[in-house]
Formats: structure tokens, C-alpha cells, sequence
């Protein structure tokens, strides 16, 4: 209640400074700092999108967790706290179960690209997608690098080390981690640096370039590179009553910033990743590996849970295997994606 009252208080305070005449000011709040690799490609947004309007469309930005929250930021926007943020629908309280579960279905699409097109694909066969996103609308899909398993204090090299860790992990992981003998978590990324230096987990499920975006070669020792598919979904989006408020010119100027916003993306990303693992080894983390033979065995757990999640999201009257079937049937080859057979 009391982030809720701040953010109000800020915006209120933001309507009172107009902007200049003829210039639309549109506030951008995220929880990253603007050293972040997001923050990075959210930066070049804003310049293209205040290049190509010629500076009538401006844009403000809040760093650091200022307006949006974590696991609230959906309806945040909704309620126009911030007129454009990023949002994460995988720690969204409640209304997002698809969308959660789906980022399971990604086993074959390895690049940024390739998930980005995946759930393009499932997005554009599952109208339960649209049903959670209702009140918003998205302006960027952004994937990721496949994560590996940071550890603090416990070397894994096999999968059979991964028995009584307490990890951090995404949704669609939980299952196949405790299949495991592991003990796994959800919690934001913000806490996790915190609650693996106090001890309270042993590790994270997370790809390299955390060691040195979310400082986590401070605080860990080992890192195994099992490779864990990651899942994409919508990151940034705009309320849709802001939206519709906005002139025809532009909703096109933003509509046609979309994919620039997603290269953004997928670049820093990709640099976080080579600076993450430079990072590791200058602080001396234990980087190791798994066999083919474990990886395999990982790649038909990972297919197997992501199977029965499907399923089991008809306890809230959902379809999932309409969804997970549409991404198994888009997967042609390692990074090759054909929606309804078209690519």
C-alpha cells in the first residue's frame, strides 16, 4: 500500500509539470538501475522513439523500482501508474496462468530470436494469451540467454548434485527440479542476491550474465553450464487506456518501434552474457559442465514436465495442451520456427 501511495504521489507530481507544447510526455518505469542490460535497450527505445517522432513524442524515465513493482506491475499500468513499464506476467499474482506455464514449452529454441518467434506463435494460436494481457497493450517480447545453476557453497556436476539444493527457479522448472531431489523456489530476480548471500537458497537457475548484472560472482562460487531452455513472453507494455489516448501517428511511431526495442533486447543480452562470464572467471567461479548423456536426460525431463504442466492447467479451465502443442509443432530444428507450418 505504501509503494502504491508513493507512485500515486510521484505521478500526481509528474501531471503537475506539463510538457511543452505539441510534445507528448510518456512516463517509463522499471526496476532496474540504467547500468542494467534491459535499461540499456530500454535507452535506445527512447532515443528511436524520440528520433523518429522528432521530439514530440518524449520519454521520461523512472529507474530503480521507483513506480512499478515486481509482481504488481500489470495492473500498475493497468491503472496508469506509469504510462509505459516493464512487466514480468511469470510473478504476476494471480491471472496469469498461461502465460507462466507456456515459458516452459521453449526446449529447441536456443537464440533470443527463435523465443521471441515461439511465442509469437503460441500467442497467435491461444486466445487465453490476449485474455491475460487484457488492459494492455504490449510493446515488446523479450526472450533470453539459457540459463545454467549458480551455486554459492555446493559444486554440481551432475545432475544427481542438484539433490537437497534449495534454488531459485523459474515457474516451469519447479517440477523437474524437484523430480530431482532438488528443493526449488520462486521469488523475484531482485532477491535473490540477498537471500543467496544470507544463505537462505543455495543457488540460482540463471544464465551467466547475472555474474555481473545482478552481481552474482560476488556471491557465488560454481557454475555448471547445463543448458536450461528459457521461455519467452510480453516484458514491456503500456496501459491500454493510455494507449488509446495517444494520436494515429503515434500508435504507429510506437507500433514501429517494437522490433527495434526487441534487437535491443536480444543485443544486450547477448553482450550481458560475454561480460557475465568474463566477470566469472575473473573472480575466480568454478565453471564446469554436464555430459551429453545428462543433458539429454534433462532436455526429456524438462519435455516431460512441461507436458504434464500443460495439463494441469485445467484445474483453472484452461486448454494448456492446445498451447504445447502449438510450440512443439513450431519447433522444426534447433532454432528453426514455423508457426501452423509457414515460417
Amino acid at each position: 500500500m505504501k509503494r502504491l501511495v508513493l507512485a500515486l504521489a510521484m505521478l500526481i507530481s509528474a501531471c503537475a509539470r506539463p510538457a511543452s507544447p505539441g510534445v507528448t510526455e510518456l512516463t517509463y518505469a522499471t526496476p532496474y538501475s540504467p547500468n542494467h542490460p534491459f535499461s540499456k535497450a530500454d535507452q535506445a527505445w527512447m532515443g528511436f522513439v524520440e528520433q523518429r517522432s522528432h521530439g514530440r513524442i518524449r520519454i521520461r524515465p523512472s529507474w530503480s523500482g521507483a513506480l512499478l513493482s515486481s509482481d504488481m506491475s500489470m495492473e500498475e499500468l493497468r491503472h496508469g501508474v506509469a504510462d509505459v513499464g516493464l512487466i514480468t506476467p511469470i510473478y504476476a499474482r494471480g491471472g496469469t496462468h498461461l502465460l507462466r506455464i507456456q515459458t516452459g514449452f521453449y526446449s529447441g529454441a536456443d537464440s533470443v530470436e527463435s523465443q521471441v518467434a515461439l511465442y509469437r506463435c503460441i500467442a497467435a494460436a491461444e486466445p487465453e494469451i490476449g485474455r491475460e494481457l487484457q488492459g494492455l497493450k504490449v510493446l515488446a517480447v523479450q526472450g533470453g540467454s539459457l540459463a545454467g545453476i549458480v551455486t554459492t557453497n555446493r559444486q554440481v556436476r551432475s545432475l544427481a548434485d542438484l539433490r537437497g539444493l534449495r534454488l531459485r527457479a523459474p515457474t516451469e522448472l519447479l517440477t523437474v527440479l524437484e523430480s530431482l531431489g532438488a528443493d526449488p523456489v520462486n521469488m523475484p530476480m531482485a532477491d535473490v542476491y540477498s537471500s543467496m548471500a544470507k544463505g537462505v537458497i543455495d543457488g540460482v537457475i540463471a544464465p551467466g550474465d547475472t555474474f555481473k548484472a545482478l552481481h552474482f560472482a560476488e556471491v557465488a562460487r560454481y557454475y555448471n553450464t547445463l543448458a536450461v531452455p528459457r521461455g519467452a513472453y510480453p516484458a514491456r507494455a503500456m496501459g491500454v487506456a493510455r494507449w488509446n489516448s495517444l494520436t494515429d501517428e503515434e500508435r504507429a511511431i510506437l507500433t514501429e518501434a517494437q522490433p527495434v526495442w526487441e534487437a535491443a533486447l536480444a543485443r544486450e543480452i547477448r553482450v550481458a552474457l560475454d561480460k557475465g562470464m568474463e566477470e566469472a572467471r575473473a573472480r575466480h567461479v568454478v565453471i564446469s559442465g554436464v555430459s551429453p548423456s545428462e543433458q539429454a536426460r534433462f532436455d526429456a525431463l524438462y519435455l516431460r514436465d512441461s507436458e504434464a504442466n500443460a495439463r494441469a492447467l485445467a484445474r483453472f479451465g484452461l486448454d494448456g495442451m492446445r498451447a504445447f502443442r502449438t510450440a512443439r509443432a513450431a519447433v522444426r530444428g534447433r532454432d528453426r520456427i514455423e508457426c501452423g507450418g509457414k515460417s
